[in-house]
């Protein structure tokens, strides 16, 4: 029997999400999503089933958090987790992952991303398509790791964090917890918590408060 799924959120990342699961041989019930105009509507074929509080009345053995925004997605993480229910990854087949690698739960990692030997990734991360995650790696909780962006050795990503597609951290540097990394830059100073850092090299441009820590 393939276990049950349903995915929170109906947009984008959602739908990404939903056929990678459908490849690990997992049975999508459908999708949850907090904005009335999406419910009995379809994604994919798949039925938008109400909002996400509908979670615990549903016939399911599991579910993922399908948002990309970190600070939407941890909220509704850790409401899954005060539910009860189990929160399952979602790996793409074509993704390559050293068998040296701690993966947390609620984990997304999108079509040939690389997490490389002794990498430890944390609870409700997204490793984007194409990303590289080298040796010894720590991404925390709840962050981002951008299209096409390369971590090297020894880096370490702060919870919430979010690097954007394209950037690169060169090894041993550290982005603190929720700061942004602009697309395309590249880190070659720690970046401090918090802050929003872009550019060829990474400068930090500005201070965040926690009302602007939205990321894609």
């Amino acid at each position: 029997m393939r276990k049950r799924i349903v995915i929170l959120g109906a947009g984008g990342h959602a739908k990404e999400i939903c056929v990678t699961l459908q490849l690990n041989g997992y049975q999508v019930v459908g999708f949850l999503d907090d904005d009335p105009a999406l419910w009995g509507t379809q994604v994919l074929g798949l039925g938008v089933l109400g909002p996400i509080s509908h979670a615990p009345s549903l016939d399911i053995e599991g579910a993922i958090v399908g948002i990309g925004d970190n600070e939407i997605r941890r909220a509704f993480f850790e409401q899954l987790e005060r539910w009860g229910i189990p929160i399952v990854n979602a790996i793409h087949p074509s993704a390559i992952i050293s068998p040296h690698v701690f993966l947390g739960k609620g984990v997304v990692v999108h079509p040939q991303a690389i997490i490389n030997v002794s990498a430890q990734i944390g609870d409700n991360v997204i490793i984007n398509s194409g990303a590289i995650v080298t040796h010894d790696v720590t991404v925390g909780d709840h962050a981002h790791i951008g299209p096409g962006a390369c971590l090297c050795g020894g880096v370490k990503v702060g919870k919430l964090a979010f690097v954007g597609a394209g950037a690169t951290v060169i090894p041993g540097k550290s982005i603190g917890d929720g700061a942004i990394i602009g697309a395309g830059g590249t880190v070659v100073e720690d970046i401090p918590p918090h802050s929003l850092a872009v550019g060829v090299p990474a400068r930090t441009i500005k201070k965040l408060s926690k009302e602007s820590l939205r990321t894609p």
